[in-house]
C-alpha cells in the first residue's frame, strides 16, 4: 500500500470510487447479473420451452424433452489507473480526490458497458429491424419500436415495466423527438419535448447512450445499430467487481492510484435481442 497514507484515507478514496461507480455504468442493471464468479469464464444457463401433451387414459405420459443450453462469457481483467500527486499525509485535498474517484469508476463503468454492448452486438439473432421500416433510409421512428416490439412479442418475450430495454444513440434520440407520434400528448403520458428525454415508449424502458471512445454503439457508414433486448437475454458475470489499490511509486514520487475490475458479457438468448438499424448523419 502507499507510503505515507493512512488506512483510513485509502478507505475513503476506495469509498467514493465505488458510490460513482455505482451511479456510473448505463446498462448493469437491464442485465442478468453473476457476481463473485471464481475462474475465467462463466456458463449461464438457457431452459427451453415445454409443450403440454393431452393425457390419454392406460398410455405413460410422453415426456417434454425440455432442451437445456448454456451461453459462456469470458471474463476480463481492466484497469483505470493514473499517477496522482493529491494525496498527502498532512493536508489530503479530498475536492480532488473526488474528481478523481469519478474518473476511474466512470471509465470502468463505461468498460462495463461496452462488454454488454459487444455482447448484444455478436448476438447471432435473425430480429433486425431494417433501416427502411417507417420510411427509406429514416432514423429512429415509432413505426421501427413497433416493429421491435412484434419480434420480440412473437418469440414469447415477456412485456412489463423493465422486461425489456432499448439502447439507443444520442442521435436516434433526436429522431425520436422529432416523431409526432412519440410526442404529441394526446397519444401518450410522456412530455418528450418538455424534458427533452423519452423513458418509455412503446414497452421498452429508454437508454441514451453518448459517443464513446470505448466504441459505444456500433455504425457503418451513415447506418447505426439500436438493441432492444429481455433482461434475462444478456448476462454479466462479474469475477472482480469495482475496487481500488494505491500505492507509492518511488520512481515516480507519486501515488498510482489503480481502479480494478473483472468481468465478461454474453448474449444468452437471441431470441430477447432486436437489432434496430437506423440512418444517421454519416
Amino acid at each position: 500500500m502507499s507510503r505515507n497514507l493512512t488506512q483510513n484515507q485509502i478507505n475513503s478514496f476506495d469509498a467514493r470510487v465505488k458510490a460513482a461507480y455505482e451511479n456510473g455504468g448505463m446498462l448493469r442493471n437491464s442485465v442478468e447479473i453473476a457476481d463473485n464468479v471464481v475462474g475465467a469464464t462463466h456458463r449461464f444457463n438457457k431452459i427451453g420451452k415445454g409443450l403440454a401433451t393431452r393425457r390419454i387414459d392406460q398410455t405413460d405420459v410422453i415426456p417434454m424433452n425440455i432442451i437445456h443450453g448454456n451461453a459462456t462469457a469470458t471474463l476480463e481483467d481492466w484497469n483505470a489507473a493514473e499517477y496522482t500527486g493529491i494525496f498527502n499525509q498532512q493536508k489530503v485535498n479530498y475536492k480532488e480526490q473526488d474528481k478523481l474517484a469519478g474518473i476511474i469508476a466512470n471509465a470502468i463503468g463505461r468498460r462495463e458497458d461496452q462488454l454488454i454492448l459487444d455482447a448484444l452486438d455478436a448476438a447471432a439473432t435473425t430480429l433486425v429491424v431494417d433501416t427502411d421500416v417507417g420510411g427509406a433510409g429514416t432514423g429512429l421512428n415509432t413505426a421501427k419500436l413497433r416493429r421491435a416490439a412484434r419480434l420480440m412479442t412473437a418469440k414469447g418475450v415477456p412485456r412489463g415495466k423493465g422486461e425489456r430495454t432499448m439502447v439507443i444513440s444520442a442521435e436516434g434520440l433526436e429522431q425520436l423527438l422529432g416523431d409526432p407520434d412519440a410526442t404529441t400528448a394526446d397519444k401518450n403520458v410522456i412530455k418528450a419535448l418538455y424534458d427533452g428525454e423519452i423513458s418509455h415508449w412503446v414497452g421498452f424502458d429508454f437508454i441514451v447512450m453518448e459517443d464513446r471512445d470505448e466504441g459505444g454503439l456500433p455504425k457503418t457508414g451513415a447506418v447505426r445499430t439500436n438493441f432492444a433486448y429481455h433482461k434475462p437475454a444478456v448476462g454479466l458475470a462479474v469475477g472482480i467487481n469495482m475496487r481500488t489499490e494505491v500505492n507509492y511509486i518511488p520512481q515516480k514520487t507519486s501515488w498510482l492510484a489503480n481502479g480494478i475490475f473483472s468481468a465478461g458479457a454474453v448474449a444468452i438468448d437471441a431470441d430477447g435481442i432486436v437489432e434496430i438499424e437506423t440512418t444517421e448523419a454519416a
